[in-house]
């Protein structure tokens, strides 16, 4: 498929059956846990129709080769098996917390080291970076909403002989692709925006890199971290959709963005689409929008913040995003969410519903701080 294609063609036409006569417009989920030999299949740990198609879709959208995974926490384990026993790791001080928590459980047991960094410091980043052979990213970061000078920091990474990834969850491959600045591979956890509806759980890795495909994929057979083919077929179905559901959850996610600066109740809002944001201007930089997150603050405890979260009507107190509706959550109520993040802070899944209805819901739920 063509390069010169904007991304949200690419997310409709990619991955489709070869267009013979009487073929099918869609790929079909394949069911079967073996294949007739003399080919390069030979069992359904190794492949399926479904994982190729969507691997092939998101490969073409962030430019490189595409693997998917049970789960982004498969593709993360994937990526992180492929540091040397006693390997040092930096990461992000915020970050999602399953994967700080799987590093500081590695930590623990001295397989690996690992240095966090204020992600959104590039001079501290690049300090760290020595000695480093795995420099993990997210950008923007969840939940403090922290964006990240990725050609510095992925060239400082080169530099110092690490594998350079990028989780790029919140911003999709339709706002940002990490791998043109540099970055070795790209991390999804396909549940959330690919995905769109709230009904899969699925990772992928998407890296230009011929050695390290080889080697993530060797580990995700190895361990049968495998997606099974339902799952991938509708991740695949849902992420047809994706540009038209990310532009209407990022409106909304500004409009929503300026509400809550305006409101007495709210501290701090942390959107890099605001132009008083710290990561704004680099965001507008190395992304072609601020995406559909963004965080608030309320000034006060965690008891107040979880009543906002348990007072809506239609945004549903759940811990995902990404999905058409919208979802709010205190990230601190979870007991691995790292204690620099605020009791009071709450992170904002914007989906798809009307912006004022969002707002309504909001405004209600925002008169319970008293």
């Amino acid at each position: 498929m063509s390069s010169e294609l904007d991304p949200s063609t690419v997310v409709v036409h990619a991955g489709r059956p070869e267009r013979v006569a009487n073929a099918a417009v869609n790929q079909s989920p394949v069911f079967s846990s073996t294949y007739v030999a003399g080919g390069d299949r030979g069992y359904g740990r190794f492949g399926n129709d479904a994982w190729v198609a969507l691997e092939e879709t998101l490969g073409q959208l962030e430019g490189g080769r595409g693997l998917t995974f049970a789960s982004g926490m498969a593709a993360v384990a994937a990526i992180v098996d492929l540091v040397p026993v006693g390997g040092k790791v930096v990461a992000p001080q915020h970050a999602y917390s399953g994967v700080l928590a799987l590093l500081d459980q590695q930590a623990a047991t001295n397989r690996l080291t690992v240095e966090r960094v204020n992600i959104a410091d590039t001079d501290a980043v690049v300090a760290a970076t020595v000695g480093a052979d795995l420099l993990w990213i997210e950008s923007p970061t969840n939940p403090a909403m922290e964006v990240a000078d990725l050609p510095t920091i992925c060239a400082a990474g080169h530099a110092a002989g690490a594998t350079v990834v990028v989780d790029n969850t919140f911003a999709t491959p339709l706002l940002q692709q990490p791998l043109k600045y540099g970055a070795d591979v790209v991390m999804h956890s396909a549940t959330k925006f690919i995905s769109g509806h709230s009904d899969v759980v699925l990772g992928a890795v998407v890296t230009p890199d011929d050695d390290l495909w080889n080697a993530i994929e060797l580990r995700r057979r190895s361990l049968g971290a495998i997606p099974g083919p339902m799952e991938a077929w509708l991740a695949l179905r849902g992420l047809r959709t994706l540009a038209l559901r990310l532009e209407r959850a990022q409106s909304n996610a500004a409009f929503l963005a300026e509400r809550l600066l305006e409101h007495p109740r709210v501290s701090r809002v942390r959107y890099p689409g605001l132009p008083s944001d710290p990561g704004h201007a680099r965001a507008a930089a190395q992304m072609s929008g601020f995406g559909a997150i963004l965080s608030i603050e309320l000034g006060g405890d965690a008891e107040g913040a979880q009543r906002v979260c348990e007072s809506t009507a239609l945004w549903v107190h759940a811990t995902s995003l990404g999905g058409v509706e919208s979802m709010l959550e205190r990230r601190r109520r979870w007991p691995i969410e790292v204690p620099t993040i605020p009791d009071d802070l709450i992170r904002l899944a914007v989906g798809i519903e009307h912006p004022d209805d969002l707002w309504a819901d909001l405004e209600q739920a925002l008169k319970t701080l008293t």
